[in-house]
């Protein structure tokens, strides 16, 4: 006759997270008689990666290769985007303030443009391609071959491993980004100005001045702060929501770019209030 074996306890720490303790080899043998050979590879497999579980800290939220993968990597296509930016910005104002306002407002045009409208939102759309694609496809995967489904079986809670980091990784990283878009935009700005526009330095340095305030710097980076938390918790719950197999994952990926592209323009418009 069988003896049901006694499971461990759920245990309640004082954290105030709830964990589980972890299935020892000697429950999986215990057990093996009443599992088939699917089941029994199932339960041993629980019982090794479980003997290694520790409960989530801080620590563990601010994971560093995520935000290298969704910042750094970022980097090129938003500079990209900022320096040809930054050149058509300062032509097209020389052409509109010819014989209407002084010349050297260009200066102005171009860096409260990009500061305060330009530089966080066209890098955050191009980012909400880039990193919301990527992380509603990679948790769409790990969704649709049920590695999600192993998370939770081993009592790791999802949202804190998969999505927390993430979320974390993009509010920090998209503000970086963005400044460094900035100061490539209004850079590009400056040279072509200098170079095809024959605006002096003196001149495109006091348009950029005469309206300066330091909230034009803080206000951009707080808007990118917001773009990014959006357009990864989206791609994050996109991704998680994945069913269906690959076409599932394909139809996620493009939910995820366009939820967070609407995002940031309604963010855009609620920061301007």
């Amino acid at each position: 006759m069988l003896v049901e074996p006694e499971w461990p306890a759920a245990d309640v720490i004082e954290t105030g997270r709830l964990s589980l303790e972890p299935l020892r080899a000697d429950h999986a043998v215990e057990m093996a008689p009443l599992l088939d050979d699917e089941a029994l590879h199932r339960t041993a497999m629980a019982a090794l990666l479980t003997a290694h579980r520790r409960d989530l800290s801080l620590v563990d939220c601010v994971s560093f290769e995520v935000m290298r993968r969704l910042g750094v990597e970022s980097v090129p296509i938003a500079l990209f985007i900022a320096l040809f930016t930054g050149i058509v910005l300062a032509l097209l104002s020389k052409y509109i303030f010819t014989g209407a306002v002084p010349i050297y407002f260009v200066g102005t045009l171009v860096g409260k443009s990009i500061m305060l409208e330009l530089g966080p939102v066209l890098t955050g759309m191009a980012l909400a391609g880039r990193v919301g694609a990527n992380i509603a496809a990679e948790l769409g995967t790990m969704r649709v071959t049920e590695q999600v489904d192993a998370l939770e079986t081993l009592a790791y809670d999802k949202y804190a491993y998969l999505v927390v980091p993430r979320v974390i990784a993009g509010t920090l990283m998209f503000p970086i980004v963005t400044a460094l878009a900035v100061a490539v935009g209004v850079s590009a700005g400056y040279f072509t100005s200098l170079n095809l526009l024959d605006l002096s330095s003196a001149e495109f340095v006091k348009g950029l001045q005469i309206f300066y305030k330091f909230k034009d710097i803080w206000y951009g980076l707080v808007k990118a702060a917001s773009f990014g938390a959006a357009v990864t918790l989206l791609g994050c719950l996109q991704g998680l929501a994945t069913s269906g197999g690959a076409a599932g994952v394909g139809r996620r990926t493009t939910l995820a770019v366009v939820y967070g592209c609407e995002a940031i323009l309604v963010l855009d418009a609620f920061w301007a209030v």
